[in-house]
């Protein structure tokens, strides 16, 4: 029997994310900044800077009230991803991989969860071996036409533009359970505890 896309995300535990197009745009800026040396010479080093959606922010809470876990697999090593990461909480972090399922191996094997119960975001064909074998495939809707055709789900909208938080409310949702985890992360009464809320941007600790 040929499972539906609600029925596939009714199941999962954890959401994995690729980063550049998916929770970014895919535009990368490299910025010179100027630096002094301690004998007043000034050279310059490059900085990579990338843009985030708050509202892809905002959903990694409204995942977290659903119960579930998240992280971030990417082939490039980047300070922004890291601080992000942190900034979001997320429980996985895997930066410089190649090759994307000997992450979620690992993950799998930490949390004790089967590939039907993961979710993948992604948007070129370096993430089609995990997209191909994970319970519930989604391709942001600026994803290279390869990953689409191969994705259980695409988003509405593009990467870095809320493609994140697309693939976090359809699961939510077919989970049963979105007005309720939005109502939680809103309710004045019952402030969030600090494991769950999001951090505060730019704070490193």
């Amino acid at each position: 029997m040929t499972l539906s896309a609600q029925d596939r995300a009714r199941r999962i535990k954890i959401i994995l994310f690729d980063v550049d197009g998916v929770l970014t745009n895919g535009n990368i800026w490299i910025i010179p900044v100027p630096v002094v040396s301690p004998d007043g010479a000034i050279s310059s080093k490059m900085v990579e800077a990338k843009g985030y959606s708050a509202h892809d922010g905002a959903g990694v809470t409204l995942a977290r009230l659903g119960g579930m876990k998240l992280g971030i697999i990417t082939k490039r090593i980047s300070e922004t991803v890291a601080l992000r990461a942190r900034d979001l909480k997320l429980e996985f972090v895997y930066q410089g991989q190649a090759f994307k399922m000997q992450a979620v191996r690992e993950i799998m094997a930490k949390e004790g969860v089967t590939l039907d119960e993961i979710a993948y975001v992604g948007d070129d064909v370096i993430d089609l071996p995990v997209m191909r074998v994970c319970g519930f495939a989604v391709a942001v809707a600026n994803a290279r036409a390869q990953v689409k055709a191969e994705a259980h789900y695409v988003t509405p909208n593009k990467g870095g533009d809320g493609a994140a938080r697309d693939a976090i409310e359809f699961i939510l949702e077919a989970k049963g359970v979105l007005e309720q985890c939005i109502a939680a992360s809103i309710d004045e009464s019952n402030p969030l505890p600090p494991s769950i809320d999001i951090g505060k941007g730019g704070d490193l600790a």
